[in-house]
């Protein structure tokens, strides 16, 4: 079972804040702060992160009893099975986003409500493995993309109106490599245990 997430490397690849103060299960990793200075060697090893989520994930929940699944990583969290359904849905997100900062000038992007859509049946109850397919391919074009982009690209930007900050793409991998391993620890929790 592969289940390393560059563990050895987790601890320079991000900057995590108050790791005294969270709770362990729902921030198993702490919480991600940007660092000062994102090199073209961090970024490296953000994207290997993403490129390695899905073939992490399918090892994970090979041969995985399904209604092991329905159980949440903590008490009031998500169930397994909807946290693999959330990191789909993040992620296609994330990836439009990129698109839509490389293509436009400094774009507002469009927010979603992931609790509201980790209830909907497609989140709640499908098959997990078709998040997975979709993880796996997404990952392919994302990953692709971000290794065709210039230097100059890791400057573009996006808005989030909700939340009212303009975030750098250098930043926006950084996060959404912290998002994986944050969930993959959750998910790991479920199926082989704390």
């Amino acid at each position: 079972m592969r289940i390393h997430v560059r563990q050895a490397l987790t601890s320079r690849l991000f900057i995590l804040d108050n790791m005294e103060e969270l709770n362990p299960l729902q921030y198993p990793i702490g919480k991600f702060s940007a660092p000062e200075i994102i090199t073209p060697e961090l970024r490296a090893e953000w994207i290997g992160i993403i490129s390695d989520l899905p073939g992490q994930l399918a090892d994970l929940l090979a041969n995985v009893d399904e209604s092991l699944l329905e159980k949440p990583y903590r008490e009031g969290g998500w169930s397994a099975r909807k946290v693999i359904h959330h990191l789909y849905d993040s992620h296609i997100n994330s990836y439009i986003r990129f698109k839509m900062a490389l293509t436009e000038d400094n774009p507002t992007i469009k927010p979603y409500d992931e609790n509201t859509w980790a209830e909907m049946p497609d989140g709640n109850e499908a098959p997990f493995q078709w998040s997975i397919e979709g993880i796996k391919y997404i990952h392919l074009r994302w990953v692709y993309l971000m290794k065709t982009m210039q230097e100059s690209d890791w400057s573009k930007t996006y808005f989030h109106p909700e939340r009212g900050i303009t975030y750098r793409l250098d930043r926006v991998l950084g996060i959404y490599a912290w998002h994986c391993v944050h969930h993959l620890k959750h998910i790991q929790a479920v199926v082989v245990g704390r």
